[in-house]
């Protein structure tokens, strides 16, 4: 009985794990990527470890409590991803286009990482800075 009480408390952490909400983030050009909500220190360290596809309408939008350097490394992170980072106002302040993939297998001294700053991240399918024509300074729209 105590082994169904804990497989069934682990379900329920898995399932908790990915409960993201979303919103939409409205680029200059009106192009929108429908965006996960990474507003925990949970959410944030998984980020976009282990999907295997990511739409050119999708990406996720990472929320901290206030503007500062942050650091992103991209172990497991299994698709090319632009990484735009944005002030408290939402204008963009640093962007990474391009930023390549990596495995479990990935040596470690091969794993890319970004930093910049800003109060909130956007990741989204790269190519998506170039094609969507994204500028330092440009302002981004989502609500939270």
């Amino acid at each position: 009985m105590k082994n169904i009480f804990i497989l069934f408390g682990l379900v329920l952490f898995l399932g908790a794990c990915n409960d993201y909400q979303t919103t939409d983030v409205r680029l200059p050009d009106g192009f929108t990527i429908h965006a996960r909500i990474a507003d925990t220190p949970q959410k944030t360290e998984k980020g976009l470890m282990f999907v295997e596809k990511l739409p050119k309408n999708e990406g996720m939008i990472f929320v901290f409590d206030k503007s500062d350097t942050h650091y992103f490394w991209m172990k497991n992170t299994w698709v090319d991803l632009d990484i735009i980072f944005l002030s408290e106002d939402k204008k963009i302040t640093q962007m990474y286009e391009g930023v390549p993939r990596t495995y479990t297998y990935t040596p470690e001294n091969e794993i890319p990482y970004v930093k910049g700053n800003g109060m909130y991240v956007l990741e989204a399918a790269s190519g998506t800075i170039t094609r969507q024509g994204l500028q330092s300074g440009d302002t981004i729209q989502f609500n939270l």
